[in-house]
């Protein structure tokens, strides 16, 4: 049978977990032995069809970083972003697919290959940034069978490795990503309440504030930059992440620079770095208390805190944590890893329910328990022109088809009618937000949808939105009168685009590529 697995796709590292005889996850190494692998690219100098992932992807860097990547999952659904190299133009899919590539080569064992998999994103991760993920999946040749939210997973392994009960926030701060999910939880039986997050904050934004507090050291001794090539930036990025790891354990840390002005001594303390990350600090306070506000909670009405993220080892994490719910977090499991021994989980619970047969009886017996209700963590929509009551004009709106927060799976359907009298073409449009206000929300898709001629206005047009536990949403439109429909299942073109399609025959560029 193939493995069970579930893959967390960092942003600075990524596991892979698998689910073992009796139905519980374990981490599963990579070639060099280690639990973690660098979520690093470097295209090779000499031989431009090697591509090698991971720690020496990590140390090539400094000597050429322009034929380096890091930190793509930052880029996700980004449709402008591309990584020149020897003439080709990489997507941030592409690129997030040789990670998994490596993975999948690194951890399939003889006859036991990976195939059926689930891939963790951040909560707050939009729909865009979702199907990228699972494209990605899908061009490094595995079989993305559902996505899981990266706070949603830890809780998972939390629930079956420790004793966790009752209303839980899950505060997830990793190195590219921040996430704060309410939850209840009862035994095995995960509720999930509501998310909140910013892709956007992270243990990547926690270096650069040392980073900065380098330069201006430099700068404040010899009038000058210490910077000055790509080379040097990528080396102090990374002097700047071993400052903040040794400041979560002592009090100071002290490094050598080198620029081009001379040699300097620098000491940063961890006042020092708590002043610089104070705004970064507000930023995730704000979201955990709109989360709590969303959950209708006070923060005495939380029984229990969990970390997720290497960047909660950060001691001011905690002392922020303790003081607003007034008791400390818990940290018992290993905060790099819950994710991926989560999605693990998870992709047990989904093969149980999709492909029973297939599941040997000890992991079934395994997760036989375990039930997870997850939520809806957007509003999608659609745009049309209803007519105002009061001026009697029609004004054009985003109405809001499926709501955030509603329990999955779910589905929901609204009544629209056509404008005019022998309309032929409906231009259909799916939106993501909660406003009504079509400038606050995203489009993240928009067809054509072709209606029967000579008829007069007002024909009803049914949308139908439905998402599934496994995170994929349907779309359908259809023309009431004649039975003729639109559907759309989302994912991604070739320009980064919403649409339909199929990413398989992608899967057939990386084959060229050999990953190491």
């Amino acid at each position: 049978m193939a493995n069970i697995v579930g893959i967390d796709l960092g942003t600075t590292f990524s596991a892979l977990a698998t689910l073992n005889a009796i139905g519980k996850p374990e981490i599963v190494p990579n070639a060099d032995g280690e639990r973690l692998t660098p979520s690093a690219i470097f295209f090779d100098e000499e031989n431009s069809d090697i591509i090698r992932v991971g720690i020496e992807a990590i140390n090539s860097r400094r000597l050429n970083a322009q034929r380096s990547v890091r930190w793509i999952k930052r880029n996700m659904g980004d449709p402008k972003y591309h990584k020149r190299i020897d003439n080709k133009d990489w997507t941030p899919v592409e690129l997030s697919a040789l990670i998994l590539k490596k993975l999948k080569q690194d951890c399939s064992v003889g006859d036991d290959k990976i195939h059926d998999v689930v891939l963790s994103v951040p909560a707050h991760f939009d729909e865009v940034r979702r199907k990228t993920t699972m494209d990605a999946g899908t061009m490094a040749g595995l079989n993305v069978i559902g996505i899981v939210n990266e706070p949603v997973a830890a809780a998972l392994y939390y629930a079956t490795m420790r004793n966790v009960s009752g209303k839980v926030l899950v505060y997830d701060l990793g190195g590219g990503t921040f996430d704060v999910t309410v939850m209840d939880v009862n035994g095995h039986q995960i509720d999930i309440i509501c998310s909140q997050g910013d892709h956007a904050l992270g243990g990547v934004d926690f270096d650069q504030k040392i980073l900065e507090l380098l330069e201006q050291n430099y700068r404040d001794k010899f009038g000058t930059e210490l910077i000055d090539s790509d080379e040097d930036r990528a080396k102090y990025e990374d002097e700047a992440e071993d400052i903040k790891k040794t400041l979560s354990r002592r009090p100071v840390a002290k490094k050598m620079l080198y620029g081009p002005a001379g040699s300097m001594r620098v000491q940063i303390t961890r006042e020092m770095f708590e002043e610089a990350i104070s705004s970064l600090m507000s930023r995730t306070d704000i979201l955990v208390e709109v989360a709590l506000e969303e959950a209708g909670l006070k923060p005495s009405g939380i029984d229990k805190v969990l970390l997720v993220g290497g960047s909660t080892r950060i001691p001011l994490v905690m002392q922020r944590l303790e003081k607003m719910f007034g008791s400390a977090p818990e940290t018992a499991v290993n905060v790099d890893e819950c994710v991926a021994l989560g999605a693990a989980l998870h992709a047990g619970l989904t093969m149980l329910r999709e492909k029973s047969d297939v599941v040997p009886a000890g992991v079934s017996n395994g997760l036989k328990d375990i039930n997870l209700t997850d939520i809806c963590n957007h509003s999608y929509g659609t745009i049309c022109a209803p007519v105002d009551e009061e001026t009697g004009q029609r004004v054009i709106e985003n109405r809001i088809i499926l709501k955030k927060n509603t329990p999955l799976p779910c589905e929901s359907s609204q009544t629209f009618y056509t404008l005019t009298e022998g309309q032929t073409d409906l231009e259909v449009a799916i939106t993501q937000g909660e406003d009504t206000a079509v400038e606050y929300v995203n489009k993240i898709a928009t067809h054509k949808f072709k209606l029967p001629p000579n008829r007069p206005a007002n024909r009803p047009i049914k949308v139908t939105y439905s998402y599934d536990v496994n995170q994929r949403m349907h779309c359908k439109f259809e023309d009431v009168e004649s039975g003729k429909a639109l559907e759309v299942d989302l994912c991604l073109d070739q320009d980064g685009e919403m649409s339909e399609g199929d990413v398989r025959e992608k899967n057939k560029r990386l084959k060229s590529f050999k990953v190491e």
